[in-house]
């Protein structure tokens, strides 16, 4: 939009004729010798500071060499008013500079002055919509049209608008008057297919896009908009092809990148997705949308410290951003910040109030807490408002025992899952109608959801590693030896305050948690990430840094709890795979006290392949796999039992523990010790926040309902059976023993 020096002079009001210095200036710039001008023209500004054309000449000079042009163009237009080329100077540095409002600014005083002129119309209306600000950009395009009806610029900027402002009807009619009259624009028909597949219409907006590379080949965007058409057809394998393809015609694409970062999520593949999403957030770090993406996908992997700065740098570079507070409000959530979770989820709602996913999100936080009937409430808003949110409809099946009545809701699950969701709401579907019928009694058919949930959810997780944790398991055996356990050890710390209990998964290990947390003297922290980390940095400080790194990690781990527990006596870690961890807690923390959670092992299995841990624990998804697990957890343990000293260990088996609460109660308390306190047989009455599988259990009074349960799905079970054999798995459930209802 820069004009030249020569059309900026006959265009001066009130300079009808350019003295011939102001000529020779001229004739510089045309001849390309931009630093003799601006040279000339500076000397010409000390004999003449307030020549508007002066400072407008110098201005083009200073910009066509790429210099900083900005002080001179808003001179020459304090100068210069009611020049237009002036403001349209200005504004055209401006927005190169990213300086979008100070441009507008500039573009609208030019159309004061020339309210006809059809170009800066449409470059105001584009600076708007670069704003934010769609809808105000809408009667400057239909002005440039009324002018210039034949002007396709404007029709097609005109449905870019009408897109963005969700009236995609609207736009769509615009992209096919603006093809009448460039029926070979292959940005047309690109536009054109975006809107029509935001319509639903699929197979048209595929065809849309593949016209337009076909007119263009080597057109990135077409690429990526095919990619866009296919993925909605759910042709992911393909989407991931053609996305793959505009980042060949070109490599700095953000938007193919975060697109094909989104097939390779519902491919399967995270790993791969996360390195698209870490590089697009490379080549634009000023994109909320892209920081957010990353910080999904960081949550679905477990990676929640990096998750949540992602999310709070989105929120810094969008303030008022949904999905980032509710993506932030989720982390929180798994970390155990639940007041601040709910802050954030909060305010997404306070932004949408009629956001499904905020209502969710909130009604998650209430079930963590107990309060059922309002989180049951809020998941039936969502519903109201969106029927097919999958987080509400597997909220409501997570926090209560389904019956009968639940048609309704089974109806609404199915029929979401035959419009094939994304990948994520598939498995927790699965899982949730897989629950449903289990509540039912229907076994056959609550397994094969169970195991449909399961194999999605391969998908979504790294493969399990069965040799790795092979080889950890042996390297801890041989390093905590007896002698080496029982020694003690510079750097350990003499605390009492840590409480671990430990055990596989859907061990108990929850309810014992809540029964401990249920006197008020032990406060429960829930699953804290802490050790998994902590054993590279025993294992590589060596001999000569053993006492340092203990020191360290007693010191590090106890601010984190304290500054979750306050002034608790004794704070409950109940990370079921820190029986991994087991020596080294106790060398760190040898007054530290240890629960060990045993459970029949096929109802531990079983229970664990019913419940969505495969982001997390690959080795969920599949019986084969969990057999492999188990085995290992019994190796390890077997080690325990044998080095540890008795007094820092305890074993409880959960169907003792259902069978005599008071007795196991008692005993655990003693352990721990703390004094008897009758209120940790209400345990299920205890106000906390649980965010375990388990949140809804551990409400309810003990019931034998989940012992001897893998009785209903013994047909099932073959790859497990191999397990009650194995040596120091716990003894099986007596045959007489009636399976539950």
């Amino acid at each position: 939009m820069l004009a030249s020096a020569e059309e900026a002079a006959a265009r001066t009001p009130g300079e009808p004729g350019l003295p011939q210095s102001n000529a020779a200036l001229v004739a510089l710039l045309n001849q390309g010798r931009l630093d003799e001008a601006e040279r000339h023209s500076r000397a010409q500004l000390e004999r003449e500071p307030d020549s508007g054309i002066l400072w407008k000449i110098l201005g083009v000079a200073l910009a066509h060499q790429g210099k900083d042009a900005l002080p001179a163009l808003r001179r020459a237009a304090e100068l210069l008013p009611d020049d237009a080329e002036a403001h349209g100077n200005l504004a055209a540095v401006l927005q190169a500079q990213g300086q979008r409002d100070a441009a507008l600014a500039s573009l609208l005083r030019l159309l004061e002055i020339e309210p006809r002129n059809v170009a800066v119309l449409i470059a105001a209306a584009n600076a708007l919509c670069a704003l934010g600000r769609a809808r105000e950009a809408l009667p400057l395009y239909s002005r440039a049209l009324e002018i210039e009806p034949q002007r396709p610029e404007a029709r097609n900027n005109l449905g870019n608008a009408l897109q963005e402002l969700g009236e995609y009807e609207q736009a769509a009619a615009r992209y096919r008057e603006a093809l009448e009259i460039e029926p070979n624009d292959p940005e047309l028909h690109s536009n054109l297919g975006n809107a029509l597949r935001r319509l639903g219409r699929l197979d048209e907006a595929l065809a849309c896009a593949e016209r337009a590379v076909a007119l263009a080949p080597g057109l990135g965007v077409a690429r990526n908009n095919v990619g866009l058409a296919l993925a909605a057809l759910g042709r992911f394998a393909e989407a991931a092809a053609s996305f793959r393809r505009a980042l060949q015609l070109d490599g700095r694409s953000v938007e193919a990148l975060q697109n094909l970062g989104h097939v390779l999520r519902e491919l399967g593949e995270p790993r791969e997705a996360l390195a698209c999403y870490r590089e697009a957030v490379a080549l634009d770090p000023q994109r909320a949308d892209i920081h957010c993406y990353l910080g999904d996908e960081l949550y679905e992997s477990g990676q929640l410290a990096e998750a949540a700065e992602c999310f709070r740098r989105a929120l810094a570079l969008r303030p008022e951003y949904t999905l980032a507070l509710l993506g932030l409000a989720a982390t929180l959530r798994r970390q155990g910040s639940a007041a601040e979770a709910e802050e954030s989820a909060r305010a997404a709602l306070a932004l949408e109030p009629q956001s499904a996913a905020a209502l969710s999100m909130l009604g998650d936080l209430l079930t963590d807490r107990g309060e059922f009937a309002r989180a049951q409430e809020l998941y039936e808003r969502a519903l109201a408002g969106n029927p097919d949110s999958a987080p509400a409809l597997c909220g409501i099946a997570a926090q209560r025992r389904m019956t009968s009545a639940d048609t309704a809701w089974l109806r609404a699950a199915t029929e979401l899952l035959a419009r094939h969701p994304r990948l994520a709401h598939a498995v927790d579907l699965h899982f949730a109608v897989g629950k449903y019928h289990d509540d039912l009694g229907q076994y056959d058919a609550a397994f094969s959801h169970y195991r449909e949930a399961n194999e999605l959810g391969k998908r979504c997780a790294a493969p399990y590693e069965a040799p790795k944790l092979e080889q950890h398991v042996t390297a801890a055996i041989a390093a905590f030896d007896r002698t080496f356990v029982r020694r003690p050890h510079a750097g350990a710390s003499d605390s009492e305050l840590p409480v671990f209990v430990i055990g596989m998964p859907r061990s108990g290990t929850s309810l014992t948690e809540q029964i401990l947390a249920s006197h008020p003297q032990v406060f429960g922290a829930g699953e804290v990430e802490f050790w998994d980390q902590s054993w590279p940095r025993f294992t590589a400080a060596g001999a000569g840094g053993e006492a340092a790194a203990l020191s360290g990690l007693a010191r590090e781990y106890l601010e984190r709890l304290r500054a979750r527990a306050g002034g608790a006596a004794r704070v409950v870690d109940k990370m079921p795979a820190n029986f991994l961890h087991a020596g080294l807690i106790h060398i760190v923390f040898p007054r530290a006290r240890i629960i060990h959670m045993q459970r029949d092992p096929l109802d531990t299995c079983l229970s664990i392949y019913f419940q969505n841990f495969a982001a997390l624990r690959p080795f969920t998804s599949d019986l084969d796999s969990l057999r492999h697990y188990y085995g290992e957890y019994l190796r390890i343990t077997d080690h325990w039992r044998a080095v540890l000293p008795a007094d820092t260990l305890l074993e409880v088996p959960y169907e003792a523990l259902v069978e005599n609460q008071e007795h196991w109660t008692r005993r655990m308390l003693e352990f721990i010790g703390v004094p008897w306190d009758p209120r940790c047989l209400d345990f299920h009455r205890t106000e906390r926040a649980v965010i375990t599988a388990s949140r809804w259990q551990v409400r309810q009074k003990i019931t034998h309902r989940s012992i001897g349960r893998w009785r209903n799905y013994e047909k099932h079970l073959a790859p497990l059976r191999p397990l009650v054999n194995l040596p120091g798995a716990p003894a099986p459930l007596p045959p007489d023993r009636p399976a539950p209802p």
